[in-house]
């Protein structure tokens, strides 16, 4: 069965495919400014990979199940579009175990600069590495405060990005040398260098030293939200975002249509038709624009042209939900501030350079490396009335190193590997096996889901289950990008997903700027 189009227009301003959150901002700016939009997701449901569910049979807690946090998402995005949503700020940064001399400590940053000048002392014994740890991040802070303004802007120039943040030897550590040159010069301590070099890992598989510096864009796109680089809780959870943009579009005008997978575009650059297909149906949309919220290997497949270069995720999702949270072997921190902030594992320098080499060697880490945050003890609204009382807790963990290719002979057998090297991990800083503290669903089976990269790619389509959809790009003109960095091949297709330059992360900068670059602006 065909069908010419079963919408209420026979030909839209503009197509929105992929009703992830990057597509829904778009569409909310597009309705807002008067056009007629269309949102064509080929899932039952908006959001993407920022979604909330109830990935446990019979439990009633809401876990952002795929993206986690947020921080590059802009206040003027949020004020624009008039969202009810909201953040909350973490008590504590982080908190990264240590065992040395046979004694368990840790490194707590957070709960003031006094009590973070004080776990410093502790672990090292004087001043020096809270000093230098205070000085880079001073840094850190001036750039974020200079650059992150800017992406909600026409690309800028290398040369007047640069001179925007204004600090030659902050560019040259950030945008020009590996980001391991940086670490080493300033840090002595192997865990303090270890806890600054995660923000460059982040779904990134990189060593410090890569002459590509792809881990210093990564680490880039980390420190600059919001201009402090803090990473908060989404209330409700990531689906409370994506379900305000769905509700600020709709409310604009937009239509929305689930259940409709995009098959085909095709443009002359000034009228566009997009084929689609649903359960029961094909049929065809006129557009004059088409706005692409997919990855750079979607929009090819879509529209014919050259394939980008192929993508990799490195990452392993662990999505669990407790009864109650373990005991530490380092008593001198209570459970509930370990895990308020980012809970550090095997995330020493050595270990991830270790890491990265096994890796790199088509080899599972033995110690891989992992970080962990407890959304509900920031915000207990993701837990079901009962579940709050009772003390039950969410964990979510993102492991780092583990590119797509160490799944593709058994994926299954891979992920369970790693899973349970993973946790043993986490098991050596606990005073208690955290088996042991697992709630379990309705059928008695342990509530914990694990997701590799290509368990991503399965579930969202994401290339090679890499979160960033391709390699991150410096937040700069290159001579290769448009005004907006969202511009493709044919003039009125654009990219609006994660893929464009000053993509990556719930951030809604995409679907911003190709709205903007639509409208001409």
């Amino acid at each position: 069965m065909s069908a010419r189009t079963a919408f209420a227009r026979d030909v839209y301003d503009a197509v929105v495919v992929g009703g992830g959150h990057n597509g829904l901002v778009a569409a909310a700016y597009l309705a807002r400014a008067g056009k007629s939009v269309l949102v064509l997701e080929r899932l039952g449901r908006t959001g993407g990979a920022a979604v909330s569910t109830r990935p446990f049979a019979g439990v009633d807690a809401r876990l952002s199940r795929y993206s986690y946090l947020v921080s590059l998402l802009p206040k003027k995005i949020v004020d624009d579009l008039g969202l009810d949503f909201a953040v909350r700020k973490r008590t504590v940064s982080s908190y990264t175990p240590t065992l040395r001399g046979g004694r368990p400590g840790g490194l707590l940053v957070g709960g003031g600069t006094d009590r973070t000048a004080a776990s410093f002392r502790q672990l090292t014994g004087d001043e020096a590495e809270f000093d230098a740890w205070q000085a880079f991040y001073a840094t850190m802070r001036e750039v974020a405060e200079r650059v992150f303004p800017t992406l909600t802007e026409p690309l800028p120039s290398a040369a007047a990005l640069r001179e925007r943040v204004g600090d030659d030897t902050a560019w040259r550590m950030l945008f020009e040398e590996p980001i391991g040159i940086a670490v080493e010069d300033r840090f002595r301590d192997d865990l303090v260098r270890g806890v600054v070099l995660t923000d460059a890992l982040i779904g990134t598989f990189a060593d410090a030293h890569d002459p590509s510096l792809a881990q210093n864009r990564c680490f880039l796109y980390h420190v600059i939200g919001q201009g402090t680089g803090d990473w908060d809780v989404p209330v409700g959870g990531m689906g409370a975002l994506t379900d305000a943009l769905a509700g600020s579009a709709r409310a604009a005008g937009a239509e929305i249509a689930t259940g409709h997978e995009v098959t085909e575009i095709r443009t002359d650059g000034t009228e566009a038709e997009v084929g689609y297909a649903t359960a029961d149906t094909t049929g065809t949309v006129a557009a004059r624009h088409v706005l692409v919220n997919a990855s750079p290997q979607a929009l090819a497949e879509l529209t014919g042209l050259a394939p980008p270069e192929p993508a990799e995720g490195a990452q392993l999702k662990v999505n669990m939900l407790l009864r109650r949270l373990p005991r530490l072997r380092d008593t001198a921190v209570d459970p509930r501030e370990a895990f308020a902030g980012t809970f550090h594992i095997a995330e020493g320098y050595g270990q991830l350079a270790t890491a990265y080499a096994q890796a790199a060697r088509g080899e599972l880490p033995t110690v891989p490396p992992s970080e962990i945050y407890c959304h509900s003890l920031t915000d207990p609204t993701i837990l079901g009335p009962e579940l709050a009382r009772q003390g039950y807790q969410t964990l979510t963990l993102f492991g780092l190193h583990t590119p797509a290719r160490l799944f593709a002979e058994d994926n299954d057998k891979a992920r369970e590997i790693l899973l349970a090297a993973t946790l043993a991990q986490l098991d050596a800083h606990l005073d208690e096996p955290l088996a042991d503290c697992l709630a379990l669903d309705a059928e008695g089976r342990p509530c914990i889901e694990a997701k590799t990269p290509l368990d991503l790619e399965r579930d969202l389509r994401l290339p090679g289950g890499n979160i960033f959809h391709r390699a991150l790009a410096f937040p700069h003109a290159d001579g290769s990008t448009g005004r907006w960095g969202v511009e493709t091949a044919h003039a009125n297709v654009l990219l609006c997903g994660a893929g464009a330059v000053r993509g990556g992360g719930a951030s809604g900068i995409p679907g911003h700027n190709a709205a903007m670059a639509l409208l001409g602006l």
